[in-house]
């Protein structure tokens, strides 16, 4: 009795650090820029909730539209690469013997286990060779390819899927491709599913921006943003104007 009301007490502080901030976001909304700098945690007004959905949509021109539909396009299409990339190739490594794969594994592994601050200059470089730089593209392709899901979809083909089950559908006259299309892919719904849960969560997550700078459409912030937010905090003056533009939101 005593373990499960220590469980309960636990659950109980974890869900307060994690709703607490949800709160005090939600109650934000309903005060005007004064009432912020009062207690965090009491309610505004309904009128100010729509004063200020009117000045966000109003914010450089309508700007947050373009964000949300940057964030909303370039999520999804990022996300149908990954799958299709992910899915076959996990399986690949996974079932099928060649030349190369144990490399090609390790190699996996390694880039999972690089920061993604080390790979910034060696991105810009490829989407700077390929002329992708100033392109959604530029934003798109460096989420496309995951190499976590790439190692998760392995895991789950090695070890979930029987060989004598592809076996059997060779026999019956199936080809590589049919066996992975009618037998595997089935079979890895729960594994497809959670791919693309992480995968979406990760590409969603791309506001940190580090990706190669593109264009103020689909950048976190413009160099005229950085220049002006940076002469007023040599100032000593608060970043009151409007914030850089951002591609999600």
């Amino acid at each position: 009795m005593g373990a499960k009301a220590l469980m309960l007490v636990l659950l109980g502080l974890f869900s307060l650090f994690f709703l607490i901030p949800i709160v005090w976001l939600l109650l934000s909304s309903t005060k005007s820029a004064d009432g912020l700098s009062g207690n965090p945690y009491t309610f505004g007004s309904f009128a100010n909730i729509g004063h200020n959905w009117s000045a966000l949509m109003a914010f450089q021109g309508g700007a947050v539209k373009i964000w949300m539909r940057n964030s909303v396009v370039f999520s999804l299409i990022a996300l149908a690469i990954t799958l299709v990339v992910t899915i076959p190739a996990g399986y690949a490594l996974a079932k099928m013997e060649f030349k190369g794969r144990r490399l090609l594994l390790v190699t996996t592994l390694i880039v999972m286990l690089m920061p993604t601050a080390s790979l910034v200059l060696p991105t810009f470089l490829e989407m700077s060779f390929f002329g992708l730089l100033n392109t959604a593209w530029s934003v798109i392709l460096p989420y496309s390819f995951f190499p976590f899901g790439v190692f998760l979809t392995y895991i789950y083909f090695a070890t979930a899927i029987p060989k004598d089950l592809l076996a059997a559908a060779r026999v019956d006259g199936c080809g590589e491709i049919r066996a992975f299309w009618w037998i595997a892919m089935p079979l890895a719904a729960p594994v497809i599913a959670l791919v693309g849960f992480f995968s979406f969560a990760m590409i969603a997550s791309y506001l940190c921006f580090i990706p190669p700078e593109t264009s103020t459409r689909y950048v976190l912030a413009t160099r005229d943003a950085l220049k002006l937010l940076t002469a007023r905090r040599r100032r000593g003056k608060p970043p009151t104007d409007p914030a850089p533009s951002a591609s999600g939101v």
